[in-house]
């Protein structure tokens, strides 16, 4: 068992990502076998540009708005509680809707 407090995480740069602080709460392979958690707090106007990553995601978001896209013009709306699950290789934007900052819960999963 291992403890993460709120204040405790190494931030990083999320490639691509813009306007936006990153925050690793569990790192696989050192903290983990296998699982990633990351805090992404957006700012207004941040977000994502299209991209792809080559393990399994899933995104929380726990508080504002976001939209995601996808390449073949799908968008997923998530609020407070919403969650979504993105394929290995799965393409996606991410922007913050509104006028309010916007914080997601990313896990990944490191099945190699």
């Amino acid at each position: 068992m291992k403890l993460i407090k709120d204040n405790e995480g190494v931030t990083y740069e999320g490639p691509g990502h813009f306007n936006c602080w990153n925050l690793r709460k569990l790192a696989s392979g050192t903290d983990s076998k296998r699982l990633s958690a990351s805090m992404t707090h957006f700012l207004p106007n941040g977000g994502a540009e299209m991209s792809a990553a080559p393990k399994e995601r899933v995104y929380l978001c726990l508080a504002g708005s976001l939209m995601l896209k996808g390449v073949k013009n799908d968008e997923y709306y998530l609020e407070p509680g919403d969650m979504v699950y993105i394929a290995p290789g799965e393409e996606r934007s991410v922007e913050v809707i509104g006028t309010e900052p916007a914080t997601i819960l990313v896990f990944i999963a490191d099945l190699d």
